[in-house]
């Protein structure tokens, strides 16, 4: 059985980055949550529009909190929530689905270099898949797994579970796995980034 919450091997990491890159995936590996953040904040150009899902990750690094705080980028997660969801609706939908730039986290990670994204709204997933002009990932090397059938494994066994806890404490529901992107490779090389850090982060 795998402990899903224990990171991998240096071996696995360097494994699934090398294969990332392979996939027209742009990666690199850093130690902890602090390079993390600084790779991030370094690939953010002043003036861009910024998004992100609901991420524990982007929480525990701090990246949240910076970018929420920062007047050199739009965080555009404060100016939709600002929004009236009945009569800018339309307005909502087209802000969020194509940012400048899409911050986030993934489920799982393959040693061949595949992005598992599971969600319960799915609202990332289209500027995950093509929507936003770039894509940064921070993943906790916990997430790195052998195949897509582990991948699975661990959305349901594991980060499915751990979810549906931050909900209920949140607003007292269970999660769902709605809907699960599967990022074979990326068509445009350098839009997608993905920061493995050395650390378990998130689910």
């Amino acid at each position: 059985m795998s402990d899903f919450g224990t990171t991998a091997s240096e071996d696995r990491i360097q494994r699934a980055a090398a294969a990332l890159r392979a996939n027209n995936i742009e990666s690199l590996v850093v130690d902890d949550a602090e390079a993390a953040k600084r790779a991030v904040l370094e690939r953010i150009p002043d003036g861009a529009e910024v998004h992100s899902g609901a991420s524990k990750t982007l929480q525990q690094t701090g990246i949240q909190s910076e970018l929420e705080a920062s007047t050199r980028v739009t965080w555009l997660r404060k100016q939709l929530l600002a929004m009236d969801r009945t009569t800018q609706a339309r307005e909502i939908r087209k802000l969020a689905a194509a940012p400048d730039i899409m911050l986030g986290s993934v489920t799982a990670v393959t040693e061949d270099g595949r992005l598992v994204t599971a969600s319960n709204s799915g609202s990332q997933l289209g500027p995950y898949a093509a929507g936003a002009g770039k894509l940064i990932l921070v993943v906790g090397a916990q997430k790195v797994v052998r195949d897509l059938d582990e991948a699975m494994r661990r959305i349901y066994e594991h980060a499915l579970e751990l979810e549906s806890d931050r909900l209920r404490a949140a607003i007292g529901v269970d999660s769902s796995v709605s809907k699960i992107l599967i990022t074979n490779r990326d068509a445009r090389p350098g839009r997608t980034v993905v920061i493995l850090v050395r650390e378990a982060l998130g689910f």
